[in-house]
């Protein structure tokens, strides 16, 4: 009797066992068909349920990434006024309705406000200029994030404001708030499609590599001792170190495809707090910048330096040089001097190519 039980216990157990419950998948489908059905069985969000479940959790418990953000700068962005040039050729004149004494040629142009009397702007000692010339120019308040710990994942920030999409591919979902620009997000997640990456940055909240700026630690250079920076062109971040350790990170601008900033390493070799900029002169991209902010040069004229005149920060945009926000550019400029490195190491890549 005994021996009867157990076979019949065994059977039983067995018998249990082969029981799929109508309407649970008994295993995940391949992620590929996860992108065609996106909410098919045993998807959700264009990836296979399982993962997105486990994922979910994390998206939950950790919705922004674990990076401090720098202080804004206020009394170094307020420390100079700064006005554009507008309207062609300026004039200079020598007084307040007095004669003219000089002109600054069409271009991209910029001068530094010392007084203002009635309707004319002290742009230099015995110079002025009608302020009809002139528009107010506003610094970038952006500014970058200390990096005290690892980061628990990729991290980003956001260029284009943009509703996330509900899956990759997906126009993004109106109903749900806008992600703006400058914020930074956790990336859960990455998929390929149609030659791009999307990127999980929240629950059912997907958005594409081109709207975003990603935090790519790359390996220190044998030669870069102490502390140092590393400029990604392709993501337009750049990040400082102590040695291997990156302890900050913030987005830039460098040049232009037709001013490309070049790649390698370099050597800081001037510093200056403020420092004069022009060049292109007779050329129609003639530019003249006054108290540029936090001039560190490494490749000849090329350097890193704080911004007043754009708030583009993510894209490329100068002639050149690594443009930084004025509070960016004075905490990089302060912290390698406070580490007692004048001249660091500058490291030029690129982590992709521009299609």
């Amino acid at each position: 009797m005994l021996r009867r039980s157990l076979i019949i216990t065994v059977l039983c157990l067995l018998s249990v066992s082969l029981i799929v419950p109508v309407g649970i998948v008994s295993a995940d489908p391949d992620p590929g068909l996860c992108l065609n059905e996106p909410f098919g069985p045993g998807c959700t969000a264009g990836l296979p349920s399982v993962e997105y479940q486990m994922l979910l959790d994390e998206m939950l418990l950790h919705p922004n990434p674990n990076a401090r953000a720098l202080a804004i700068n206020e009394d170094e962005i307020a420390r100079f006024a700064f006005r554009k040039i507008v309207g062609g050729a300026a004039t200079i004149y020598d007084a307040p309705g007095g004669n003219p004494i000089g002109t600054i040629d069409e271009g991209f142009n910029y001068v530094t406000v010392t007084s203002v009397q009635g309707n004319w702007i002290q742009i230099n000692d015995g110079q002025w200029m009608p302020d009809s010339q002139l528009a107010v120019a506003r610094p970038s308040q952006f500014a970058g994030v200390y990096l005290d710990e690892d980061l628990r994942y990729p991290m980003a920030w956001v260029l284009i404001p943009s509703y996330p999409s509900p899956y990759p591919g997906a126009a993004g979902n109106q109903e749900r708030p806008i992600i703006e620009r400058y914020t930074r997000v956790n990336i859960f997640a990455s998929i390929e499609l149609d030659g791009w990456e999307w990127y999980l940055v929240g629950p059912e909240a997907w958005i594409r590599q081109t709207s975003v700026a990603r935090v790519l630690p790359v390996e220190r250079p044998v030669q870069a001792k102490g502390r140092w920076f590393g400029v990604d062109l392709y993501e337009q971040v750049l990040i400082a170190y102590e040695g291997d350790d990156p302890v900050f990170a913030t987005l830039i601008s460098s040049g232009l495809p037709e001013w490309a900033t070049n790649e390698g390493l370099f050597t800081v070799w001037s510093r200056q707090v403020n420092g004069h900029m022009s060049g292109a002169e007779g050329q129609s991209d003639f530019y003249f910048l006054e108290n540029v902010p936090y001039v560190m040069y490494y490749d000849q004229a090329i350097s890193l330096h704080g911004t007043y005149w754009h708030d583009g920060f993510g894209y490329r945009h100068s002639h050149g040089c690594v443009n930084m926000t004025i509070t960016d550019a004075q905490w990089a400029f302060q912290w390698s001097a406070d580490g007692g490195f004048d001249t660091p190491y500058v490291y030029v890549y690129s982590s992709g190519e521009y299609k």
